[in-house]
């Protein structure tokens, strides 16, 4: 199972990898550069959080890893890694429809809320890193 050592970091491709399942206590980084945006990240083995420009993008819990964090107007890709099955919430846009796409199961379809706010749940416990697509209908 992946984890960043180094809390976040920018991928070749400029995705974003973020978090650490195994801390104990909570860390953080503020003001990451990456393309053009401020990131901070908190993790620990609880919660991993990241926010963009002082906004919500991803939170997960209890903590996880996630690996080329990619995020346009038409969804969110990355893979994701933890010691036991999560809660993943992602912002994204409000009141719109997705299909979640989550290792090999067939898609799910969900609507935002107000907020854009979008949660599932995670199969990870020793499963290793599970691909995660979230597409814009």
């Amino acid at each position: 199972m992946s984890r960043v050592k180094e809390l976040i970091r920018t991928e070749s491709d400029g995705a974003l990898s973020f978090g650490d399942y195994e801390l104990s206590a909570k860390k953080k980084i503020e003001d990451y550069e990456n393309n053009g945006n401020l990131y901070k990240v908190k993790t620990f083995n609880e919660l991993t959080k990241l926010e963009r420009d002082g906004l919500f993008v991803y939170e997960s819990e209890p903590g996880t890893s996630v690996i080329g964090f990619k995020a346009s107007k038409e969804g969110v890709e990355f893979s994701v890694s933890g010691n036991e099955d999560s809660q993943i919430t992602l912002g994204l846009m409000e009141d719109t429809e997705y299909e979640i796409y989550v290792g090999d199961r067939q898609a799910v379809k969900m609507k935002t809320n107000l907020g854009g706010k979008l949660s599932f749940s995670v199969e990870l416990a020793g499963e290793g890193d599970i691909p995660v697509k979230v597409a814009k209908i």
